[in-house]
């Protein structure tokens, strides 16, 4: 009977270090996972430094040119409506005929910090742009596209410890209207104010198609300086980066390692590049396919 104990109780020692084997090849594992991923993540903002100035100081955009007042291709007079607020703009005349955008995109998605082909507007103060976030994460469109993704992290099981249902639905959509709150923000609130920035996107309006699609996907890592100075985009790459740092504060333990936190990162700055792309041809589309109703 001693000699059944005595294997019993090896044997349960045995499990238990099987279990600690397998508990630190796990956890080694997962260590080499978040070193990886944060290679990768610092990789990228290096890339992002080497890059960002020859595409700042190496292009000459037709959008960045200065309107001088006297200028034979000048019509000045008029305002521009930007983040709801009425300003004085310079409009070049063949500005009028390209590139002018709405406030909104169909009536519903907000455009309302998109600014017209050839316009020169007055810097941004901290205000207006806390405001040009307000608007964009608490726009009543903003609510039907979170409840969109919502619908679709949760049909993919994106997060499986929110659950399926109605409360597992509501999980997702508070947590992915949070993070886009945190987003809108940080890039376009805190960090355009941090490094005084411009958080406005300038039409360029006319071009050949890849000319267009790289400038527009190239304001990722490309803005302006309040004084209309060309400048790496900080403002999107750090503040969405420090949003998805943020979003750990309110996910599960599962969700919060450096993978997950560095998609949620490239999730951002892909949609963002996305959104802006878009907004460089609505133009074209409004004009050709609406015959500018929208």
């Amino acid at each position: 009977m001693s000699g059944t104990l005595q294997k019993g109780k090896y044997g349960e020692s045995g499990g238990r270090t099987s279990d600690r084997c397998v508990q630190e090849r796990h956890n080694k594992a997962e260590h080499e996972r978040y070193r990886q991923a944060a290679q990768i993540i610092v990789k990228g903002f290096l890339c992002f430094l080497i890059i960002a100035p020859p595409l700042v100081f190496g292009q000459e955009l037709t959008s960045s040119r200065p309107a001088f007042p006297g200028s034979p291709n000048e019509s000045s007079g008029g305002y521009a409506t930007v983040g709801g607020v009425v300003e004085p703009a310079r409009v070049t005349v063949s500005a009028v005929d390209y590139g002018q955008q709405t406030k909104r995109i169909l009536f519903i998605v907000p455009n309302f910090h998109s600014v017209s082909a050839g316009s020169q507007l007055p810097p941004q103060s901290a205000k207006e742009k806390l405001l040009n976030a307000t608007q964009d994460s608490f726009d009543y469109s903003s609510f039907i596209f979170v409840g969109t993704l919502a619908g679709v992290a949760q049909a993919q099981r994106s997060t499986k410890e929110f659950g399926q249902g109605s409360l597992g639905y509501g999980r997702y959509y508070w947590h992915i209207l949070a993070d886009q709150t945190d987003e809108n923000y940080f890039v376009e609130g805190f960090m355009p104010i941090l490094f005084r920035q411009d958080t406005r996107y300038y039409t360029l309006g006319r071009g050949g198609l890849l000319k267009r699609v790289l400038y527009a996907m190239s304001r990722a890592a490309v803005t302006r300086t309040d004084d209309g100075q060309p400048t790496p985009n900080y403002s999107e790459v750090i503040g969405a980066g420090a949003a998805a740092a943020l979003s750990n504060l309110y996910y599960p333990s599962r969700e919060r390692t450096w993978t997950k936190t560095g998609q949620r990162w490239v999730t951002n700055v892909g949609l963002d590049v996305f959104a802006l792309t878009f907004k460089e041809f609505w133009p074209d589309l409004d004009r050709k396919a609406f015959k500018g109703k929208f």
